[in-house]
């Protein structure tokens, strides 16, 4: 494995990313509504989008789709975000051999899960996520939710590839305090530390979380991004009061399995013409859409502030 001697001098991921919903409409990529919405994001604070991840529905897109949705987006940017791609999967040698089929995309870096269902060891982690940092060009993010993939990456895992140069950073959902805390503390410089658990946003900011992957900040990036810019200014109660309005949105946002409940937001916004998912998620409740729809127009300028 390849180390890079300025892993020290890697510039960090940092701020609010997006893991951007995929739209459809009558079951189809809604190519249309996906220009729109980056659009309009990239008139918000963010520091980056990552496309076809659990947000974006990406287990469910087939790889004609999910190329389609990573170049219409890169056009719609314009290189003015950085854009990463999900990827997830338990075998390794398939994820090397699309790594390399994906090699020539427009995309700055890929997200990656630990390898679900199977469970392997410490070990076979690592090996895992250090095959794809060498089959790769581009940086790479860990994933860690273990609540979904079933394997929890420990941080003596994660210092041990956070010293491959491609290895940059995590998005952290282990969901266990001291796990973060400890990882926050010992991580080496340069490496990233990006919370994935939107209800523990304020938390992990002020244990030193250089910001977060949060599919609530679909509801307007530029709150969450306050709350940040306050907690590094050190107003911290500024920063608390306005994290306490947000917590509302982000329960409300993960009342019922996501992407349904952001998606519905957005229709209700009038930011995409469809709120579909695909199965096996479905629609929001009508208890749940009421709530939402209710919303929305209370939230809109708290989402602008």
């Amino acid at each position: 494995m390849s180390a890079s001697p300025a892993v020290s001098d890697r510039r960090p991921l940092d701020g609010i990313w997006l893991p951007l919903i995929t739209p459809f409409r009558d079951g189809a990529l809604d190519e249309k509504a996906l220009e729109g919405l980056v659009r309009h994001y990239l008139e918000t604070p963010l520091s980056g989008l990552i496309l076809a991840a659990t947000t974006g529905e990406g287990m469910t897109l087939d790889g004609a789709e999910t190329e389609r949705l990573v170049k219409r987006t890169a056009l719609a940017l314009e290189g003015r975000l950085p854009l990463y791609l999900g990827l997830s999967g338990c075998d390794t040698g398939k994820l090397v051999r699309l790594i390399a089929e994906r090699g020539d995309w427009p995309v700055d870096g890929y997200l990656v899960a630990c390898p679900y269902y199977t469970r392997p060891s410490q070990e076979g982690l690592y090996r895992h996520f250090a095959a794809l940092a060498e089959a790769s060009c581009k940086p790479i993010l860990l994933y860690n939710i273990p609540y979904r993939t079933g394997v929890n990456l420990a941080n003596e895992t994660v210092l041990r590839l956070a010293a491959h140069e491609r290895i940059v950073g995590i998005k952290d959902c282990c969901a266990i305090a001291s796990q973060s805390f400890d990882l926050l503390g010992a991580r080496p410089g340069g490496f990233s530390v990006l919370t994935g658990e939107d209800a523990q946003f304020f938390s992990a900011l002020a244990h030193g979380a250089d910001g977060g992957i949060l599919a609530s900040a679909h509801a307007g990036p530029a709150a969450f991004a306050e709350v940040r810019r306050r907690l590094l200014a050190g107003e911290r109660a500024e920063a608390l009061a306005l994290w306490r309005e947000l917590a509302e949105v982000v329960a409300l946002l993960f009342a019922e399995p996501s992407p349904a409940p952001i998606k519905h937001w957005l229709w209700r916004s009038g930011l995409i013409a469809s709120p579909e998912v695909r199965l096996p998620m479905v629609p929001v409740s009508e208890a749940l859409a009421t709530r939402i729809s209710a919303a929305v127009e209370r939230w809109s300028l708290l989402a602008a502030a």
